[in-house]
């Protein structure tokens, strides 16, 4: 007869304050995606176009060149830079929390020099243009180091400001979101804005050096007060976990030799570079296609609506897709519109129709959520192989490949104006079909042939797929419960050697207590290892004893533990669970959270376990078998969590 069974708890409701720091977050990635536009893609074009406006054209092309060079070299620099700003921000002790005064600080300066440069530096280059190049280097340089205090504080905060595994989701999305509207919504206001101040400076209806100052004021306003959101929206926990958490700061060295040790990391990290490459480039060489070759710059904000109606469509649908269609397959999908839109691009010269639809397919890619996932993924991957998960460093590649991305594509977006004669006041009436073909070269086939190689690449070298995981993450697992990988570096005790400790493990969930060699397999030997099973009577897992948690896959059905007398096990909720890829499942810890008896785990959703086909079963097992020194399991009967389970002797 089927038992009345209590139903699993509901996952956390965000109260109205978390709601309101999460609308404050979110706000605070609007300003700085923004902000990032504007440096990385418009102040190119400001610097072909405005920025050396009554300059010798020997002079202002020779600039030009300079400055497109430093840029580069000054955005890979930061791939140096950022571990070092990390442990600044790390370190940063003050009433207001470690993250809050950079949000200040940073934003605000930052916004002032952004202003400044927008000036030309005051004119600086007609008076004496190696001084304007020495000047420059230094202001840009500190802008840059001042952006990424924000960036690295922005991001940094999540943890910071949520406990809980569900409200970070919700956070991180609610910045992902903003940032959408803030990066492509400057590709909507940045023509209108640029002509009206230059109309209102000038008369003339065109973007001159007053309508790019106006453009950097209003970005430099918006980033300080999207800032002053977070800043002030927003409050950092200040609790044992994060006074007690350890600090591990990751090197430019340790995300190279994370890399090179964890081949799937690589090789998606190659696939999205191609990807990056081609998308950070078309989207800076966007607003001359319009104004060059279409020679309508009035319509370039069409661009920015495409890309912003599509990212709002695309970024919900992706995991609903995902329920049906592997992610690779769903990565080839966009990298194959992709490569159809640059098609279109070069064919559909002014053709407005062919245009509009090339945007479409140019947006609709699920390459970065892809690539977050696989890289997420391919930290199991390297615990298997490596013995090392490596997390730190791989939520390190993302970001590096894109600052990498953002510095070529700027050096190529302005060759392409200089090679192409876009600067200074040319005009659409200006070119020449040499012209147009030597863009449409560099700014549609070379993108065209880094879509087609990242393709390939994520085809046929990335194999890290959901079916993978699911298999890794089992075969880790049973690695851990025999003993045969360490769960972390251990941590030596100062105890006599052949000193033996005796404990009773209490069972972590409620139900009917089993021993692991009759918990039923496809096999029918049942399981292998040291340790007890439980089939629950309902979706609740507590803290069998005091101690740490010591680690939790991404998939969230197996937690790892170690007791304060230094007994390590895992829990692993479900046979086959790991398929469900954290459907079903909420944690309310995080790695290195002191824990208490009886303290609520996570809740998991029987029902869904039952109905995806797998089996509920709780299984604990002790991940150091060869320390045991003699085991007793209790006999099998209906146990609440909290009851003696298991009597261990070890040493």
């Amino acid at each position: 007869m089927e038992q009345n069974v209590e139903q699993p708890a509901t996952k956390k409701k965000l109260s109205w304050h978390q709601v309101n720091e999460g609308i404050a977050f979110g706000l605070g990635n609007l300003g700085h995606s923004a902000f990032y536009g504007a440096l990385s893609t418009y102040f190119i074009v400001f610097v072909t176009s405005g920025m050396f406006s009554g300059v010798a054209p020997q002079i202002a092309n020779r600039l030009i060149g300079l400055i497109t060079g430093l840029v580069v070299v000054i955005r890979l620099a930061e791939v140096v830079v950022d571990p070092i700003l990390g442990n600044i921000v790390d370190n940063t002790q003050t009433r207001w929390g470690k993250f809050t005064p950079w949000q200040v600080i940073g934003s605000i300066v930052s916004s002032v020099l952004l202003v400044v440069i927008f000036t030309g530096i005051f004119g600086l280059a007609k008076v004496n243009w190696i001084l304007f190049a020495v000047v420059f280097v230094i202001l840009f340089i500190t802008l840059d180091v001042f952006y990424s205090l924000t960036d690295v504080s922005y991001w940094g905060m999540v943890p910071a400001i949520s406990e809980d595994s569900h409200a970070r989701g919700i956070f991180t999305s609610l910045g992902s979101f903003a940032g959408t509207i803030g990066w492509n919504g400057l590709t909507m206001i940045v023509v209108p804005i640029t002509t009206y101040f230059t109309f209102l400076a000038t008369g003339k209806h065109t973007q001159g050096p007053q309508g790019w100052l106006a453009f950097a004021i209003i970005i430099g306003i918006i980033a300080v007060l999207s800032a002053f959101c977070v800043a002030f929206g927003t409050t950092e926990k200040n609790n044992a976990i994060r006074q007690a958490a350890a600090k591990q700061k990751t090197s430019i060295k340790d995300v190279f030799m994370g890399i090179i040790k964890n081949d799937q990391i690589l090789w998606v990290s190659l696939g999205y570079l191609f990807y990056s490459l081609a998308y950070v480039t078309t989207n800076g060489v966007l607003f001359y296609l319009f104004k060059f070759v279409i020679g309508k710059p009035g319509e370039f904000w069409i661009a920015g609506a495409v890309a912003t109606v599509i990212g709002f469509v695309t970024s919900p649908l992706f995991p609903i897709l995902n329920k049906f269609i592997p992610r690779k397959v769903l990565f080839a999908i966009g990298q194959i519109f992709m490569i159809v839109s640059y098609i279109i691009f070069i064919i559909a010269n002014q053709n407005m129709t062919l245009l509009t639809i090339g945007l479409v397919l140019f947006n609709i890619n699920f390459a970065q959520l892809v690539t977050v996932l696989s890289m997420t993924d391919a930290i199991e991957y390297g615990q298997l192989k490596n013995g090392n998960r490596n997390e730190a460093v791989v939520l390190a590649v993302r970001p590096m490949l894109d600052k990498i991305t953002g510095a070529f594509s700027n050096g190529i977006v302005g060759s392409i104006a200089l090679v192409a004669g876009m600067t200074g006041s040319a005009t659409a009436a200006d070119m020449t079909a040499q012209n147009i073909h030597t863009f449409q070269l560099l700014a549609f086939y070379l993108p065209l042939a880094c879509a087609i190689l990242s393709l390939i690449v994520f085809s046929l070298k990335v194999k890290i797929t959901e079916k993978k995981h699911a298999e890794i993450v089992d075969e880790l697992q049973t690695k851990l419960a025999a003993g045969d990988i360490a769960v972390a570096p251990e941590q030596v005790q100062a105890t006599n050697a052949t000193a033996t400790v005796t404990t009773a493990i209490p069972a972590p969930v409620s139900g009917q207590l089993a021993a692991l060699k009759d918990v039923p397999t496809a096999d029918h030997q049942g399981l292998p290892g040291t340790g007890f099973a439980i089939q629950p009577s309902d979706g609740r897992l507590y803290a069998p004893f005091d101690g740490t948690i010591r680690f939790t896959f991404s998939t969230k059905h197996v937690v790892g533990i170690v007791s304060k007398d230094g007994l390590e096990a895992i829990i692993h909720v479900g046979l086959g669970t790991v398929n469900l890829r954290g459907a079903g499942f909420t944690t309310f810890y995080q790695d290195g959270q002191t824990i208490h008896q009886g303290d609520l785990l996570m809740t998991f959703d029987r029902d869904l376990i039952r109905q995806s086909g797998y089996n509920d079963v709780v299984i604990t097992f002790l991940t150091q078998p060869t320390r045991v020194v003699d085991q007793t399991l209790m006999a099998p009967a209906q146990v609440t969590h909290g009851d003696q389970a298991m009597k261990v002797t070890f040493k």
